[in-house]
């Protein structure tokens, strides 16, 4: 009885977050409703405040979850090696792939602005992390050199979503690690 209750529960919160999803490809989340969301996923509005506070909390839970698995990504590699930083990068963009759809809503202009900005921090603690521990990279220097590869790879991947993967994960992992910086 009881894994029949969690079943529920997991796809309930899938069906919900597959609806806002997809309201989010055409609207911004500021003008969704719950009720929108409900009709949508055809689960009455009772349901979806036993999960979700608003449709801000929904989101951020779909946020929180993407973020995690970056997260745990970003943990199995070794930055010191430009070959383990090629295959952690590599890696990222084949879940990234794996999620097209919605990494592509959340990064689209209807989701949280602050969605962009959370991934560029846990991606900045990371690199700069590797900067400091293996090179001559003044820290200071290296925020700022952060920002301009993080948020370069950011639009790139942005790109490639748009012309729906056109190239290969490896292919762009090559190309985002290919910038260099230089102390």
């Amino acid at each position: 009885m009881n894994k029949k209750l969690d079943r529920r529960k997991k796809y309930t919160r899938m069906v919900l977050k597959d609806s806002l999803i997809n309201l989010l490809k055409t609207k911004p989340i500021s003008a969704i409703t719950v009720k929108e969301i409900c009709e949508q996923a055809d689960i009455n509005r009772s349901t979806f405040y036993t999960h979700y506070n608003d449709q801000f909390d929904l989101l951020e839970q779909i946020e929180a979850e993407i973020i995690a698995d970056l997260n745990t990504y970003l943990r199995q590699y070794n930055f010191e090696q430009e070959e383990e930083s090629l295959q952690m990068t590599e890696k990222l963009l084949e879940y990234v792939a794996s999620k097209k759809e919605i990494c592509q809503t959340l990064l689209s202009g209807n989701g949280d602005l602050s969605f962009e900005r959370r991934i560029m921090d846990v991606t900045r603690q990371f690199l700069i992390k590797s900067w400091t521990d293996n090179s001559d990279i003044d820290e200071r220097i290296s925020e700022y050199a952060s920002t301009f590869i993080i948020s370069g790879s950011i639009y790139v991947i942005k790109h490639w979503l748009a012309n729906n993967l056109d190239q290969s994960p490896k292919q762009i992992a090559r190309l985002i690690n290919s910038v260099e910086i230089t102390g």
